[in-house]
């Protein structure tokens, strides 16, 4: 196990961690080179039970002696980042509790098409997606992830507007559930969306139902939603909500019935109660996904 022994942070070695902003991690020009960080034991856990790849940790004394039985899995010559419980809380900027990171190398996207295909050769029973349009608050994105772990959502799909769900507090929101559920991203460009998104879905046998109040919508409860068998769910992002193409292109607008004069909730909250209801309890396991998950 290659531990080092940090006391500077101006240290090149630590600049995933200190110095390079998300979208120099994200590595635009070069994707394959891409990285993302893991936060917590946890997160890093489930990060390596999918197959990620570290690159580093960076961590407390403390942590470094309970994550032995992770370390034992990686590759000995990734190397352990070890420091001082006060310069982590200077890199982090509040009191360490999780005091343990790691640079994680960011796996390819699956096409969509592919995905959606794999899902309805493995799946059994009723497929439910989940589509996230121009979402651009990570700490929503990770929590929706983590309801649609929970409450059995087959798949995510992100349009070109959303945010990225492998950004580093997206990620922590998540719990890690981010890398337990398949996802990518889906529409080509962002003027094109969501016409080549709603096509897609159409082309393979997906109802599409827009979560928006409008004078023709359905109440979540309608017993016409349950008997889709094939369904995907559009969220929009904060505010404004989904576009009006997209509430025009789907087969379905879908309100959640509320009481005392309240007209939404967060997109998170509605996301888990949106789930609840449509997503069949007990469904299949989630199938990694060959080449991002693997």
């Amino acid at each position: 196990m290659a531990e080092i022994r940090i006391s500077d942070l101006s240290d090149s070695r630590l600049d995933a961690y200190v110095r390079l902003t998300e979208r120099e991690l994200r590595c635009v020009l070069e994707p394959a080179r891409g990285m993302f960080i893991a936060e917590s034991a946890k997160v890093i856990e489930r990060a390596l039970d999918a197959g990620m790849v570290p690159e580093s940790f960076l961590l407390t004394e403390h942590w470094l002696s309970h994550m032995q039985p992770l370390f034992e899995r990686i590759d000995p010559r990734v190397p352990i980042f070890v420091a001082p419980q006060d310069l982590m809380e200077t890199l982090c900027g509040y009191q360490v509790t999780r005091g343990a990171l790691a640079a994680m190398k960011r796996p390819p996207l699956e096409d969509p098409r592919e995905l959606i295909s794999r899902l309805l050769r493995d799946t059994t029973g009723p497929v439910r997606l989940c589509v996230l349009e121009g979402i651009v608050d990570h700490t929503n994105v990770g929590a929706i992830f983590r309801s649609a772990a929970a409450l059995h959502v087959d798949a995510i799909l992100i349009s070109p507007t959303c945010c990225d769900p492998l950004y580093r507090r997206a990620v922590r929101v998540s719990m890690g559930t981010v890398f337990q559920i398949p996802w990518t991203r889906i529409g080509s460009t962002a003027t094109a969306w969501p016409d080549d998104g709603l096509a897609l879905l159409h082309e393979e046998g997906f109802t599409c139902a827009s979560l928006a109040l409008s004078d023709d919508s359905i109440s979540l409860d309608d017993p016409v939603l349950t008997k889709i068998d094939r369904l995907a769910l559009f969220l929009g992002t904060e505010g404004g909500g989904l576009c009006s193409k997209t509430i025009a292109g789907s087969d379905y607008t879908v309100r959640i019935p509320m009481a005392n004069g309240v007209d939404s909730l967060n997109v998170a909250a509605a996301s888990a109660v949106v789930f609840w209801q449509l997503c069949p309890h007990g469904s299949n396991d989630y199938i990694r996904t060959p080449g991002l998950y693997s």
